[in-house]
């Protein structure tokens, strides 16, 4: 076996990557970068029935958009494919019949209707060694009657042959010492009836032949480890078998079961990395990329959840993550989602990058929402003067906006009962003096503001807010004479000149 780190993602194509799968893909990632590793992304397509077209391409651009780059996979190659179970379907079959030649694994031929009727008659039904010896496989029927069956291609099953009284253990890596008695597991489906495995053959054979050393997944899957611990013993792997880590759950802002996509909807936020539109209806679910999150946001506010590096920082970098983590550092119990936390992160984030990196998101929303943007250094600078006050990237619509874009409505409440003719003199004057401004920058035009107001015998709190109402629309944006600066001399003249007719 490789002494080298060796991770995977498998997920599965059958719809949007929920924030927990992104968070098994970020400690795989972090683990494997921390030890100087390799990340696999394989992709498990073995279920025909719930596949759907275009999750597997979502799935990609959902890493890519997180940083998440995998070392191996689909898309990378590497010399442990196919990385696509469903191109895989011969090794798996090579060694599911190897089970059943050894007696660890047999044939099943009972229909879909004979097991429904044992579910009726026997309450709590399992497949395995309490009712196995009643049912229509190669372990109760005389070997010419299956190779009959065989024959004539009647549909079977390949089931694990589950030993009875047995206890089986493995240490996770971060719940500790994990024990099952197989008295009380199932003979789970290995093969199906069309020729594909089921997840528990295929992650067991994929692990080994890719020779993955550690393997991230929820805590959700411990009752299939019982099931997996046998393969690698079955078929003679044990010593190659991964060490398991097995991730709480995220759950619920109260706490109360695993965060679904229902729990989003009610509440309000989304639980997908990225929109996934659903191909069968058109049903589009938000993700957190087109709300307006920052990967760089989304991936810190993943990592803590479940996981915190001992001390009170909670703005990590990618960097910093991959020089933190620590398997010991994950909590045992599960991790409770909170919205306005997340989008604290966010928040935090935008303050932290340079506006130059914000700039071409910024301007793809501008774009989006008809606001036309000329010239790109006075972008850089309205992104600097604004982004603090910005929470998601969708607030630089409004934060930004007015600076390409005159206001077409204004909060007239916030004007109108103190406004008299004294402050319309004061602005038709200012605009007369505006006129005569050589130089449109900032100072000047504070100056030239607040001269005017103590000529006027004005307070400065008189006319400030309705110069901003005039400028911006409302009660918001940076400081009034930036605002007025960057907008130019013609334009904070027109928008004067509009206001005064709306303030009348």
């Amino acid at each position: 076996m490789t002494n080298k780190v060796r991770v995977r993602f498998a997920p599965s194509p059958t719809g949007g990557l929920h924030l927990g799968g992104v968070r098994t893909v970020l400690f795989n990632y972090l683990f494997a970068k921390k030890h100087g590793g390799d990340f696999i992304l394989r992709i498990e397509d073995t279920d025909q029935t719930r596949f759907v077209p275009g999750a597997e391409e979502y799935i990609i651009e959902c890493l890519k958009w997180c940083g998440l780059t995998p070392d191996e996979g689909t898309e990378a190659g590497g010399e442990y494919g196919p990385y696509r179970q469903s191109e895989r379907k011969d090794i798996y079959r090579k060694f599911a019949n190897q089970l059943v030649s050894e007696g660890k694994a047999y044939y099943a031929f009972d229909t879909p209707e004979e097991l429904e009727e044992k579910r009726a008659e026997i309450p709590n039904f399992q497949y395995g060694h309490s009712f196995r010896h009643q049912l229509r496989n190669s372990l109760t029927l005389p070997k010419d009657e299956v190779q009959r069956l065989l024959d004539e291609g009647t549909p079977y099953v390949i089931r694990i042959n589950m030993p009875s009284n047995e206890t089986i253990s493995f240490t996770d890596l971060i719940r500790g010492f994990v024990s099952f008695d197989t008295t009380l597991v199932d003979d789970k489906v290995l093969l199906k009836a069309d020729g594909m495995p089921t997840y528990h053959l295929a992650v067991v054979v994929d692990d080994f032949l890719m020779k993955i050393t550690h393997a991230f997944r929820g805590e959700e899957w411990l009752p299939s480890a019982p099931v997996h611990l046998m393969l690698w013993k079955y078929l003679g792997w044990e010593d190659a078998m991964p060490q398991w880590a097995h991730l709480p759950l995220i759950l619920k802002p109260d706490g109360n079961g695993k965060l679904s996509k229902r729990d989003g909807a009610r509440l309000g936020f989304p639980v997908y990395a990225m929109n996934w539109a659903d191909p069968s209806g058109g049903e589009v679910t938000p993700g957190f990329r087109e709300m307006g999150f920052l990967p760089e946001a989304f991936i810190n506010l993943l990592a803590m959840l479940g996981w915190n590096d001992g001390t009170d920082q909670e703005i990590f970098s990618i960097a910093e993550l991959v020089e933190k983590f620590s398997l010991e550092r994950v909590n045992h119990s599960g991790a409770k989602f909170d919205f306005e936390k997340a989008k604290w992160f966010n928040a935090e984030w935008i303050k932290k990058v340079n506006a130059e990196a914000l700039q071409e998101d910024v301007l793809t929303l501008l774009t989006a929402n008809n606001i036309k943007v000329s010239d790109s250094t006075k972008l850089v600078k309205i992104i600097g003067l604004v982004k603090d006050r910005c929470t998601l990237l969708t607030d630089f619509i409004l934060q930004a906006g007015y600076f390409f874009k005159g206001p077409v409505s204004y909060d007239l409440d916030a004007v109108k009962p103190k406004w008299n003719v004294q402050k319309e003199d004061f602005f038709t004057v200012f605009i007369s003096e505006l006129e005569q401004l050589e130089h449109f920058a900032t100072e000047e035009i504070e100056g030239l503001f607040k001269k005017l107001v103590a000529d006027k015998g004005l307070k400065i709190g008189d006319v400030m807010l309705p110069f901003r109402v005039m400028l911006v629309g409302g009660k918001f944006g940076p400081a009034v004479f930036d605002i007025a600066s960057l907008v130019g001399k013609e334009e904070t003249i027109s928008r004067i000149q509009k206001a005064l007719e709306a303030f009348r």
